[in-house]
């Protein structure tokens, strides 16, 4: 089968022959049919400080999913052969602590798709039965893909209730934009976003936005102010990874407001966090990756309804042989989500 892999410690990826990967006991062998780009990905591709340290060489890459279930492992009992599924990228051992304490999202042993297992960028690729979640199969294949990122974006939206409440997103990448589509149909307002790339600002307008703010052209923290009547935001979700962004929006949070942080940062951050935080009394979130199960269970009750299209999200699709192309694309933000469209 063909596969993308991390094959050199390098900027790139290569497109290989590798053997069809058999499912062992529990396991399920998925024939891939859209994969898409995660930032995790480009990081990857780029070959940066985390990756280079992470990365085990060779590795297939790739995580966001959907495929039809075409061979079972021992053993497994609620997947069977035919199944249109996508995938939970966290590969969880179901017995440490955070695992027996309903926290399977921060698993002490963790494994994931694509980075410590081989992924999916391939033909083919083996998950454990417990990481499928099956979808109707009506859904088209590259919409099943962003499932698991859509995840991200409601437990970073939804850590509380939002509704008739306004916020904050910093960064308007495609986890900022699945979170405006989110905040949108949940009820909040205003929605007020951050962004520089005027691509990414019109996509934030399409999914629903009431304000777009460019930090290279306006005060965010008096813009906010504003719109607010003086307030704050009363919610402020941070998905950029930018440390001048978090300063911004905790600036513009109210006070007694919730934060939700899910950008990661390249490196440590530094701010005031006795004003910002502890005598603003703020209430802050870690976000990392999606509740097991129950998030899984919100998204698709938000796509399947019709209630959040997230099409828009979606801006290119490309074939696994075109891989630099969609990296290339990446690199310069003029995107949503691209997916590598399989089989």
């Amino acid at each position: 089968m063909k596969a993308i892999a991390k094959t050199k410690s390098e900027k790139g990826f290569e497109i290989m022959d590798v053997p069809v990967p058999t499912p062992g006991e529990g396991e399920v062998l998925i024939k891939v049919k859209a994969s898409a780009i995660c930032g995790t990905d480009l990081h990857i591709y780029k070959w940066d400080e985390w990756s280079s340290q992470r990365i085990k060489i060779p590795r297939i890459v790739g995580h966001e999913m959907s495929g039809e279930v075409v061979e079972i492992g021992k053993n497994v009992k609620d997947v069977k052969p035919g199944d249109f599924v996508s995938v939970e990228t966290h590969i969880v051992c179901w017995k440490c602590y955070a695992c027996r304490n309903n926290r399977q999202e921060v698993c002490m042993n963790m494994k994931i798709l694509g980075i410590d297992t081989d992924g999916s960028y391939a033909e083919y690729v083996v998950v454990p039965e417990e990481n499928c979640w099956k979808n109707d199969k009506s859904l088209p294949p590259e919409i099943a893909s962003l499932k698991e990122p859509l995840g991200n974006a409601v437990d970073t939206v939804l850590s509380e209730d939002i509704s008739g409440k306004s916020i904050l997103i910093t960064g308007c990448g495609p986890l900022g934009l699945l979170s405006i589509g989110v905040a949108k149909v949940s009820g909040a307002y205003p929605i007020i976003a951050t962004e520089i790339n005027e691509y990414r600002i019109n996509k934030a307008k399409e999914m629903g936005v009431h304000y777009v703010l460019n930090p290279l052209k306006e005060n965010v923290y008096e813009a906010v102010m504003d719109i607010t009547h003086g307030n704050g935001a009363e919610v402020f979700c941070e998905v950029s990874g930018n440390q001048d962004a978090l300063i911004e929006g905790l600036k513009a949070t109210a006070s007694g407001g919730r934060v939700s942080l899910l950008g990661l940062f390249k490196s440590d951050v530094k701010f005031d966090i006795n004003d910002l935080v502890v005598l603003k009394g703020l209430k802050i979130y870690g976000i990392t990756g999606r509740k097991i199960y129950s998030t899984w269970y919100k998204t698709s009750a938000l796509v399947e309804s019709g209630l959040l299209d997230i099409s828009p999200v979606l801006t290119h699709k490309f074939k696994l042989e075109e891989f630099d192309k969609a990296f290339e694309l990446m690199e310069t933000g003029n995107c949503g989500k691209v997916a590598f469209i399989i089989g």
